[in-house]
């Protein structure tokens, strides 16, 4: 997009989420940066990416597990910088288990956090790009919103519903210019996976090493993580006028995991 807009990512402070926001200043658009903590440090986060890139930014804090909050997102983003022309829905929770033992809260906390979140964002970002004649919407999923694996029921879940959502947005803003896709990482060492290696561990009875190379790696040829900065590089491609034509699709940056 050759002017500059304004992007909200959400859950952005850290991870795959901070990267898009950096990416995305780096080309000349201010961003809206997220998360739930509401602390100095995230403050700090926005204030930085102002400083390095010379565009504007904000803090605004939102639980993306509660619908009014996605929404206020939406709201207070347009009304500190007047539109909202470039929506990542990035924020994301997990957590591992067998299905006869996974956490009733932690399911319904995931569906939240990683679908429903995005629903609310979304709806209440179409009429403001409506408005301004088109906009581009990024829908962070997962090579599991393609494939499945063990222990994961209520992410594998969220994240082929986040797939359907991108489709289904795509085909009913077809004709508004506005675009809708996915992003389908493989394993990217970010705090997420950090946090899910002891469960894997666990479910899994392997120590750290091996859960990286049997059970992460192990589905990705390359034997690599994939890094923030390619996902962000995908996502700025997706937002930008060369990706006018590309909607209701995904992007794989899994090293081919899905490719088999």
């Amino acid at each position: 997009m050759a002017t500059r807009k304004t992007a909200v990512i959400t859950g952005s402070t850290s991870g795959i989420g901070l990267a898009i926001a950096q990416a995305l200043a780096a080309e000349g658009h201010n961003v809206v940066v997220n998360s739930f903590s509401d602390t100095a440090a995230d403050q700090a986060v926005a204030d930085a990416i102002a400083r390095q890139h010379k565009v504007k930014t904000a803090y605004i804090k939102a639980d993306m597990s509660k619908p009014a909050e996605c929404r206020a997102l939406i709201a207070k983003a347009a009304e500190t910088f007047g539109s909202v022309d470039i929506l990542v829905n990035n924020a994301g929770i997990q957590h591992v288990a067998p299905v006869e033992d996974f956490p009733i809260e932690k399911w319904d906390a995931i569906i939240a956090i990683n679908l429903s979140s995005a629903f609310h964002t979304i709806a209440a970002a179409i009429p403001l790009m409506k408005k301004a004649g088109g906009g581009r919407i990024v829908n962070i999923a997962s090579a599991h919103g393609l494939v499945a694996s063990p222990f994961k029921s209520a992410y594998v879940s969220a994240k082929h519903g986040i797939m359907g959502l991108t489709k289904t947005v795509a085909l009913e803003l077809a004709r508004e210019k506005i675009t809708c896709n996915a992003i389908c990482p493989g394993y990217v060492l970010t705090p997420l996976v950090e946090a899910q290696i002891p469960d894997q561990m666990k479910a899994n009875k392997m120590d750290r090493e091996t859960v990286i190379r049997e059970v992460m790696l192990d589905k990705q040829p390359t034997k690599e993580f994939v890094t923030v900065e390619q996902i962000a590089a995908a996502a700025v491609f997706l937002c930008s006028d060369a990706a006018a034509q590309v909607n209701g699709t995904h992007l794989s940056v899994d090293g081919g995991w899905t490719a088999a």
